[in-house]
């Protein structure tokens, strides 16, 4: 996409009374939606725990039971744990995972979080035309809106984007897109004639790089996060500017026993400290909408 055309930082000098850091917990539900040969795709899904890929016309039944641990076992743990805690997250969702398991979208509605829309099928938008993209976009959109009675105001792509991408988000009435790592705070992309609030994500932070590093332990991933977050907590105080510190996690990763343990630690570390406060995406893009409305950055 053309580089975006920042406009002056949007984000409010705090996110709730003394809170100058927001955590942005954003749970990943993919499962449901992966590709896979029994959905029509040409080859298995090839983001594979065990490290196992065909280009063949092949289910990987291994691999599937795996994603469906995280809808019938990952999914209740995190939103348990969620729950206990008094916290709300953001669920990036791809439309048909919910479609496959309404429990899940009961289990997001019913905990008060936000549901924000991770494509239709759990796949790339890359090399989409204008028009196909479009529909994607939208039947994500509505199918969110059924399955969860809220329509979706944030947008997060598997690995790739379009030129079109941002354009036809604002066009299709979401507010905020999460496709970006180029900063700590939100800022309006202006490059249209309808600007979007981007809140950025990060990739480093990400329960990911369990699977993709077997080695990578939850005591390592802990600590990163907590190392992320107390370096930004330092920044914004003396600085005295907001900050987003963003943690992604996904159902059949830190959904496992071993490994949600590394979660409920990091959360209490956030809980410990008064300037902080965990927000939904939404949360923030409307903190950022009061402090400097979408009309102003046009």
């Amino acid at each position: 996409m053309p580089a975006a055309i920042p406009i002056a930082d949007p984000a409010p000098r705090e996110w709730g009374p003394g809170a100058r850091l927001a955590v942005s917990l954003v749970i990943n539900v993919e499962e449901g939606a992966e590709m896979s040969v029994a959905r029509g795709d040409a080859t298995m899904e090839p983001v594979d725990e065990f490290g196992m890929f065909a280009r063949e016309p092949l289910r990987n039944l291994a691999n599937e039971s795996n994603y469906r641990y995280g809808l019938t076992q990952g999914a209740p743990r995190v939103a348990r744990l969620l729950r206990e805690r008094h916290m709300q997250a953001t669920w990036t969702c791809a439309a048909e995972a919910l479609e496959a398991a309404p429990q899940v979208a009961e289990l997001i509605v019913e905990g008060g979080h936000e549901v924000c829309a991770h494509g239709h099928r759990w796949i790339s938008q890359l090399k989409m035309d204008e028009t196909t993209e479009r529909d994607f976009i939208a039947s994500a959109r509505d199918s969110i809106a059924r399955t969860t009675g809220r329509r979706p105001a944030g947008w997060l792509s598997r690995y790739y984007t379009t030129l079109n991408t941002r354009r036809l988000l604002a066009e299709s009435g979401f507010t905020y897109h999460m496709d970006d790592f180029s900063d700590d705070v939100p800022f309006w992309d202006a490059t249209h004639s309808r600007p979007i609030l981007v809140i950025p994500y990060q990739l480093d932070t990400n329960d990911m790089k369990m699977w993709a590093h077997p080695s990578y332990t939850p005591d390592q991933w802990l600590k990163y996060a907590c190392d992320t977050f107390d370096w930004l907590l330092q920044e914004t105080r003396e600085l005295a500017r907001p900050r987003i510190m963003s943690l992604g996690v996904h159902l059949r990763i830190i959904g496992r026993p071993g490994r949600i343990g590394a979660l409920r630690s990091f959360l209490d570390r956030v809980a410990s400290v008064k300037d902080a406060a965990v927000l939904t995406r939404l949360q923030i893009a409307a903190a950022c909408q009061m402090n400097q409305p979408r009309e102003t950055a046009a």
